[in-house]
């Protein structure tokens, strides 16, 4: 556990909450449900901010914190900025949500539940919620953040979290950092996590708060096979120690061949992975072997 000194609120009325939210402008109503599904919450109010990417920023209820950039900063980049709308490293709040903005709270109590799970336990840093189709209820097996995924009801602890279903405990972005802006998409969450890990916080997967989004596939997104091989070694350079890179990479390229890409998929992953070693991975903090210990003991050494 790192010897830096914990603090939390002495009540859950008291521990503050904000709410980040990104969009690039093109789902209008679903970001007008989230946010109503937000202020409908139980409890003191969650602040808000809205980060609009390179469009102009959408019609938002007084009293939410706005700012429109003038660039997609990619989604890590986007969430660092909404941080900063609440103070630096998001100190004017104890906690910092992350939702898409094409999601929706379905129930009132998940502030509640939020506010009590952190200042019940002040080791607590990182909560990730589960994510539910609205129409079938189903959660997906990639947003149950753990090997064993077969049951979605069950919460654990945890070594990784859902971007965009989640709650930051302010005081991590302080130890580790914040989200890697240059990642622009896939694996920001693990980078962070495994940061935080380090510095001696928990993180938690909770089954019972629940985030309502459509059942998608990551593919959608253009530059995905390219950002997720890229943004794999960068993690591996940045956090493992030495001995265990080639180790986690070679998994992982037996593990994508397994899986069968289709020929432009393959291209773009390759592509990525040769970028991922010629290019600046950013500073580079290797975790103590203790964390990998507990990380294994967690069920997911970091070596998968």
């Amino acid at each position: 556990m790192s010897t830096t000194t914990r603090t939390t609120s002495t009540s859950a009325d008291e521990f503050k909450l904000g709410a980040v939210i990104i969009t690039m402008g093109n789902r209008p109503a679903e970001l007008a449900a989230l946010i109503d599904s937000v202020l409908a919450q139980e409890g003191p109010a969650v602040e808000l901010a809205v980060v609009s990417q390179g469009v102009p920023m959408p019609p938002v209820p007084a009293g939410v914190r706005t700012v429109e950039l003038p660039e997609n900063l990619g989604i890590p980049g986007g969430r660092n900025v909404g941080i900063e709308l609440f103070g630096p490293n998001g100190r004017d709040v104890d906690a910092v949500l992350f939702l898409d903005d094409d999601g929706c709270l379905p129930r009132t109590d998940s502030a509640r539940l939020l506010r009590e799970a952190f200042t019940a336990d002040p080791e607590l840093g990182i909560v990730s919620f589960r994510i539910a189709d609205p129409q079938t209820g189903q959660t997906q097996r990639r947003h149950v953040p753990r090997l064993r995924a077969s049951d979605p009801l069950k919460s654990s602890r945890v070594t990784t979290f859902l971007g965009g279903a989640s709650a930051v405990r302010s005081t991590v972005f302080e130890q580790a950092g914040q989200l890697p802006a240059e990642f622009f998409y896939a694996h920001e969450e693990t980078d962070l996590a495994w940061r935080a890990l380090d510095a001696g916080w928990s993180i938690d997967y909770r089954a019972d708060i629940v985030l309502h989004h459509p059942t998608t596939s990551p593919a959608r997104h253009a530059a995905y096979f390219h950002n997720v091989a890229r943004n794999r070694v960068w993690l591996a350079r940045r956090n493992l120690p030495a001995p265990l890179v080639p180790l986690y990479l070679c998994t992982w390229i037996l593990l994508t061949l397994v899986r069968r890409p289709s020929g432009e998929a393959w291209k773009a992953w390759r592509q990525g992975f040769r970028e991922g070693w010629r290019t600046p991975a950013g500073e580079r903090r290797p975790m103590r072997w203790r964390t990998v210990w507990r990380l294994t003991r967690l069920g997911r050494p970091p070596v998968i």
